[in-house]
């Protein structure tokens, strides 16, 4: 007897159960709806999100009875960068998250990836799209996103805003620095350096695949992109070179700063080695002196006298000063 295979239930949840369902009217406005993704259909010029937790087993279900295996698993795949996939009239766009309130040298990412259409986006993240967009104060003042490209432009300058804070932090960690070498504590400052030259690494590897994706997505031939749509990516473009700009010229910053430090170093260990040199030119006359003196053979000045001892002492001591005073004079030291 053959049994019959339990239906799955998870498969048969609306999405509302296993995700977010916003609608859009394109004009502005916005609603966060209770239905089923077949009830929210887009109205006229608008569009509809469907986000959810890519870890989530019931909405990685879903993404597979909605959109099938191979583009469920794009939208659930990990990347370590921002990328940008032209697929027939879609588009994937992935791009990687600050923490809010992460440390410049704990950088904490989520990833988020939207796949994009002419009515729809569906977006799988860890991280909650009503909070990183805010859209309770959109849904207020009717200035929510009015087209999927304008939701991604808006999702990349809330990324970079979540940037400018650490990028602040770090310069104001590098003018620390460059205001430590002026009081010579070098060591200190190059185990400051290295670590500030990291998370810059770090941060500009977030930022420039970021920059590049959203130019890819600017100038893709997709049917529901409009000349507004590649503006505004246009514009989130440019303020995501600006971050990186900025970054840059930090980075030519730690660079001089680390030039300085090695400068410092040269230079301390330049002086080192001249007052070496000095102590030796100082003291080689008294030591041949003083050698010739203790040889253990006839016919030694002095070597019966009382007081010899002192007379020698006073002579080295008149050498001495003598060297000093030729090596100041010529500036040696």
């Amino acid at each position: 007897m053959t049994s019959t295979p339990t239906p799955d239930i998870s498969a048969q949840k609306p999405v509302s159960e296993v995700g977010t369902l916003l609608v859009f009217d394109g004009k502005g406005g916005a609603v966060h709806v209770q239905a089923s993704a077949a009830a929210a259909d887009p109205p006229p010029g608008g569009f509809v999100v469907v986000a959810g937790n890519a870890r989530s087993p019931d909405f990685k279900i879903w993404l597979r009875n909605e959109l099938g295996e191979f583009s469920a698993g794009l939208l659930t795949a990990t990347s370590s960068r921002a990328r940008c996939t032209v697929l027939d009239h879609q588009a994937l766009f992935m791009f990687r998250v600050v923490r809010p309130g992460a440390a410049p040298e704990d950088v904490g990412r989520q990833i988020m990836t939207l796949l994009l259409e002419g009515g729809r986006v569906i977006i799988a993240s860890e991280i909650s799209i009503v909070d990183l967009l805010g859209m309770a104060g959109a849904e207020q003042s009717r200035h929510a996103p009015v087209s999927p490209a304008d939701l991604v432009a808006r999702l990349s300058l809330k990324v970079t805003d979540r940037l400018e804070p650490l990028i602040e932090v770090l310069g104001d960690r590098l003018d620390e620095i460059e205001e430590t070498l002026i009081t010579h504590r070098t060591e200190r400052a190059q185990d400051r350096l290295e670590q500030l030259r990291r998370t810059l690494i770090s941060i500009r590897r977030l930022v420039w695949p970021q920059r590049d994706a959203l130019s890819a997505l600017e100038m893709a031939d997709l049917p529901f992109l409009s000349d507004r749509d590649r503006l505004r990516l246009r514009e989130a473009s440019l303020r995501t070179a600006r971050i990186g700009d900025e970054l840059q010229s930090l980075s030519e910053r730690a660079v001089l700063v680390h030039e300085e430090i090695i400068d410092e170093r040269s230079e301390q260990m330049n002086h080192t080695m001249l007052l070496l040199a000095a102590v030796t030119v100082v003291f080689s006359p008294l030591t041949l002196i003083t050698g010739l003196l203790g040889m253990n053979v006839a016919g030694i000045p002095f070597a019966d006298n009382a007081g010899a001892f002192w007379l020698v002492c006073a002579g080295l001591v008149a050498v001495l000063g003598g060297i000093v005073w030729w090596m100041r004079r010529r500036h040696l030291f």
